[in-house]
């Protein structure tokens, strides 16, 4: 029998359950996944808090690789014995097996393992459209990054050195700062002791960043728009704790600035976005310029303490279940 987290109600981390499920054949423009790894993101935990809405009983998670076995009429892109990564919904990633519309799955080349895959795919996808859609960022620009540790910063700082760009990244403890310097990032801000926006003007000779990449948000947002520069970009991505309601003229008071709450699943729609966007992270994957570290794995069915310890701050980098 196939398995499944499913949550029947919303809650803490208690509410998780695994469950035997049945799983069909695939329909028309669907496929049946075995998956060899899933990921574990934050946004996991908005769906088990009730933060994001989704009818109950419900699956969970929404990144995973794996193998075809068995493919619906009409699919033409991926075929049985494809090795295959995907982020985004429908929910249900967090289990063995699946039946899911086959046009948000991404081929993988020979060099990714499944098991890197499911480490950074929203990661790294989420990384590449911050660095190249959302701003025109050139070489030589200072952009200011929080949860620098996270598995979106690490990726995020390797990118960026790629590109010559400097970033300036906060984090919460000395362990986390060794990791962001690790993967790249050149300064370093403990925002729960120093004050974010006076050090970024320091670091920067007064004049603040054209880009924050704020995926914390509530307790940062204010700094965030402190730090920037006049007519800077304020992107609030992620966003743990919930982004607080903005004032419109406290944009203006600190110089006319712009505020975007982008979402992935809106730069990777177009299938040719998202190839070409794939593309680039799979390159720097599998010629080493970018690595990934897994640096939490458990298996599936210890959901609960995996959720535990990604929501009291205790995992870095990417962490991936095993079914």
């Amino acid at each position: 029998m196939a398995h499944a987290i499913r949550f029947h109600e919303t809650g803490g981390p208690d509410v998780l359950r695994w469950e035997e499920v049945t799983v069909g054949d695939p329909g028309p423009d669907e496929v049946r996944i075995r998956h060899v790894a899933v990921g574990l993101n934050f946004a996991d935990t908005y769906f088990r808090t009730g933060l994001y809405p989704a009818p109950l009983p419900a699956g969970l998670g929404v990144e995973a690789s794996g193998v075809i076995e068995a493919v619906g009429q009409d699919v033409t892109h991926v075929a049985e014995g494809d090795r295959v990564t995907y982020t985004g919904s429908p929910l249900g990633a967090y289990s063995t097996e699946r039946v899911m519309p086959a046009d948000s799955l991404i081929k993988l080349p020979e060099e990714i393992s499944c098991e890197t895959a499911a480490a950074m795919t929203m990661r790294g996808l989420t990384s590449a459209y911050l660095l190249r859609r959302i701003h025109p960022l050139r070489a030589g620009d200072t952009v200011l990054l929080h949860a620098a540790a996270s598995g979106v910063g690490l990726i995020f700082s390797q990118w960026a050195k790629l590109l010559g760009i400097t970033v300036i990244g906060t984090v919460s403890s000395e362990e986390k700062a060794e990791i962001a310097r690790a993967h790249g990032c050149d300064h370093i801000i403990y925002y729960r002791r120093e004050n974010v926006a006076e050090r970024v003007r320091e670091l920067t000779g007064g004049k603040g960043v054209p880009v924050v990449f704020d995926s914390i948000g509530k307790d940062t947002v204010a700094g965030s728009m402190a730090a920037l520069r006049r007519r800077g970009l304020l992107v609030c991505f992620g966003t743990a704790p919930g982004v607080p309601p903005l004032d419109a003229m406290q944009l203006a008071v600190h110089g006319s600035l712009f505020v975007t709450r982008p979402a992935l699943a809106d730069y990777i729609a177009e299938p040719a976005e998202r190839a070409a966007l794939a593309g680039e992270l799979f390159g720097h994957v599998a010629s080493g310029r970018i690595t990934i570290e897994i640096n939490q794995r458990y298996a599936l069915q210890d959901a609960v303490r995996a959720h535990r310890e990604m929501e009291t701050g205790r995992t870095t980098g990417s962490s991936v279940f095993f079914p």
